[in-house]
């Protein structure tokens, strides 16, 4: 008796997108001009066209580096590279995040790893939080989003990577292991080769920081245009409003790094300190880290781990700020 393979659904994601790019293509100029004709939809196109264009480059760039690292870099290999001592291997994960570009939903399963297999548990978490903040392909972002200004690239680094040693040394003194509730999560399959690996990872990392990026570009536009001018500049006008403003932004928009500066940079109603508090909060922590850390961490840590990173990624953005900028 022959079994019948499965048959392949008639409609994939695949088909949706071909069908919605020919949509787009045939009502082009309807489109245009119904956007040409309308002063606050245009400049919401602009804005939104600005954000991601400008972003996409470093964005690839990031999850093919990303990938890389996921097929030829061994998180085993990484955690024999740490130091046997506690603030010793901080202080290296910390700097070693520079190094290992990648985005943040990334890190959070290498760091469980990392801690998994008898790293040093305050280094893990120290890499998690500096690696998709202060490597070079964020920081160059940040560069190109805000031209002239290498003050806002010092101090996004200086206070990201201040934030990932600050909550590893807390958590080295103060860490319970008995918060990490979760086991260590299942990785690719041996048998993968290194092109399978590397080709999972960059698919899944560009796909997911490519939709936080447009969801992020599209909130850019629709602040420009929707929220009055009065509101901006009530927040511009008071420093504490303005970094608690910023830092809750960052939590609920949950962008990705490599693409976060060019959405900072588009909110010019704002003045620099509050959109720092935006570039090294949103990295660190988010609604989706929060989620991710839960899951692969356990509930216990991420209920106590997410709310003191914000309170220490909000401090040091603005004690930061206010001496570099």
């Amino acid at each position: 008796m022959t079994v019948a393979a499965p048959r392949r659904p008639l409609v994939t994601s695949t088909e949706v997108l071909v069908a919605a790019l020919v949509v787009c293509a045939v009502a082009g100029t309807w489109m245009r001009d119904g956007v040409a004709g309308n002063d606050r939809l245009a400049t919401a196109g602009t804005v939104f066209s600005g954000v991601f264009l400008q972003a996409v480059p470093f964005l690839v760039l990031g999850v093919v580096i990303s990938g890389l690292i996921a097929a030829y870099v061994s998180t085993e290999r990484l955690a024999r590279w740490l130091p046997r001592r506690a603030p010793a291997a901080v202080l290296a994960a910390g700097v070693a995040g520079a190094a290992l570009p990648g985005c943040e939903c990334g890190s959070v399963p290498v760091a469980r790893r990392l801690y998994g297999e008898g790293s040093v548990g305050a280094a893990a978490l120290t890499f998690m939080l500096s690696a998709p903040a202060i490597n070079p392909v964020v920081l160059v972002a940040t560069a190109v989003a805000f031209p002239g200004q290498p003050q806002m690239v010092l101090a996004r680094c200086v206070a990201s990577l201040a934030t990932a040693v600050v909550m590893g040394a807390l958590w080295s003194k103060w860490g319970r292991p008995g918060w990490v509730s979760r086991s260590l999560p299942r990785t690719h399959d041996d048998g993968d080769s290194r092109w399978t690996v590397f080709t999972e990872a960059a698919r899944h990392d560009f796909l997911q920081a490519g939709a936080y990026l447009v969801i992020g570009a599209a909130a850019a536009a629709t602040l420009r245009v929707v929220v009055p001018p009065w509101v901006f500049e009530h927040v511009a006008g008071h420093l504490l409003l303005g970094v608690v403003t910023m830092a809750l932004l960052a939590f609920v928009l949950a962008l990705c790094s490599e693409a976060d500066a060019f959405v900072a940079a588009s909110l010019t109603m704002l003045p620099l300190i509050p959109r720092l508090v935006f570039l090294v909060v949103g990295p660190a922590v988010d609604v989706k880290l929060v989620a991710m850390q839960a899951g692969l961490f356990g509930r216990g840590f991420a209920a106590r781990f997410a709310p003191l990173t914000m309170v220490v990624a909000t401090v040091s953005a603005t004690v930061v700020g206010l001496v570099l900028l």
